[in-house]
């Protein structure tokens, strides 16, 4: 029988029927070490027993009611974040992409406040936001953009870590309104900054300087992903913008998009919405992964994502490698492209991973990854590696 499904996955041949923590299993019972987690989503692991349970709950007393009327979960969710974020309002969606797209309205509604016409906002190359028209356009991958042209206008993209072509971009262009940035480039091949985070310092005093909106997209790096539950922690700074999706369900469809400061009150009643955005049922599901990302699995990430990338760059010091990332988001870049290591992993060494930018290994495991377990991560990969290189 052929699929009804549309063929926009390459998809591998294996499927999965049970997780438990950072293990999925196929219908033989075979154990395969997971290492991606659903691409940056299962940050508590596959079917965490509380996040399990108050999903349960919640789907047998309200599923759904719609935003024409109060969502006493989604306030509840709203406040969590504030506490956790330092920023001020939320406004929740189903996906990061649409995140991103609430994003990149309230920057089109902070241009037309200032009776800027074709407000534009200044993007990064190597960059991914979405694959809804606006976000594709954002972002900065021409594999994305094939054949859905005309592209939505409103974008100037220069290098990703380079402040001198910002401001260069900013002095060509009075139209700037805001820069939308990961923190950590993902999708591009785990891309940290030369200067490390100082990097957003230097991006909130160039936006505070011409009055435009700091807007990072956290969808990857956030829930935390590298050690504080916002890559922006690592400094004294807060974006005016942030979106996050991905590890805020452990694998149930949510999104958010956080403002503060300049960005506060851009929106109103009728500006935005989405009917399936912020149910009972996911935000119960998000209320319940905040609350237990604070009792420890946070620290743990930076504890044990140090201890995983500083033996990756011990076991492979002889290899032409490079090991980039922080907390538990991890990139090992090859000397040549290694797609094929994907089946490779997960054939020979019963490890799920994948294989970003053509040449990087990426690693996005559990944040609650014990060190036995990430001792096993660090054998199979390291195997796999000099296996190909060899």
């Amino acid at each position: 029988m052929t699929s009804a499904l549309m063929p926009t996955y390459a998809r591998q041949p294996i499927a999965f029927v049970k997780g438990q923590g950072c293990w999925l299993y196929d219908a033989d019972g075979q154990a395969y070490l997971d290492a991606l987690t659903g691409i940056a989503v299962c940050g508590l692991g596959h079917a965490h027993p509380v996040v399990a349970k108050a999903i349960a709950e919640q789907a047998e007393t309200l599923v759904h009611t719609s935003n024409l009327y109060q969502v006493p979960l989604q306030e509840a969710l709203g406040q969590a974040l504030r506490r956790v974020s330092g920023m001020e309002f939320c406004f929740f969606s189903n996906s990061g992409a649409e995140a991103n797209e609430a994003a990149i309205k309230l920057a089109r509604v902070f241009g037309h406040q200032k009776n800027i016409a074709e407000p534009t906002i200044i993007v990064m190359e190597n960059s991914f936001h979405g694959r809804t028209m606006a976000t594709l356009s954002a972002t900065g991958n021409k594999k994305v953009q094939i054949g859905f042209e005309p592209l939505v206008q409103g974008f100037v993209r220069v290098p990703f870590d380079d402040i001198s072509a910002i401001e260069q971009a900013i002095a060509e262009n009075p139209n700037i309104v805001a820069i939308l940035v990961e923190p950590i480039q993902g999708e591009g091949g785990i891309r940290v900054s030369k200067q490390g985070f100082a990097y957003l310092e230097a991006l909130r005093r160039i936006c505070d300087q011409h009055d435009l909106l700091l807007m990072l997209d956290e969808i990857q790096t956030g829930n935390g992903r590298t050690g504080k539950y916002f890559a922006y922690q690592h400094t004294q700074i807060k974006p005016d913008v942030v979106t996050t999706a991905k590890g805020l369900g452990n694998g149930f469809p949510i999104g958010a998009c956080l403002v503060q400061g300049k960005a506060r009150d851009l929106f109103k009643p009728g500006n935005h919405g989405s009917t399936y955005g912020g149910t009972p049922l996911a935000c119960r599901a998000a209320l319940t992964v905040v609350e237990l990302l604070e009792q420890g699995p946070i620290d743990n990430a930076a504890t044990v994502g140090q201890y995983l990338i500083a033996s990756f760059r011990d076991k492979l010091a002889d290899l032409d490698v490079q090991v980039n990332g922080h907390g538990m988001m991890i990139g090992i870049r090859l000397p040549r492209p290694c797609a094929e290591l994907v089946g490779l992993a997960r054939d020979e060494e019963k490890l799920l991973l994948n294989v970003t930018a053509d040449s990087v290994i990426r690693l996005l495991p559990t944040l609650t990854l014990t060190q036995s377990e990430a001792d096993e991560i660090i054998l199979r990969v390291c195997r796999l590696v000099r296996r190909y290189l060899a």
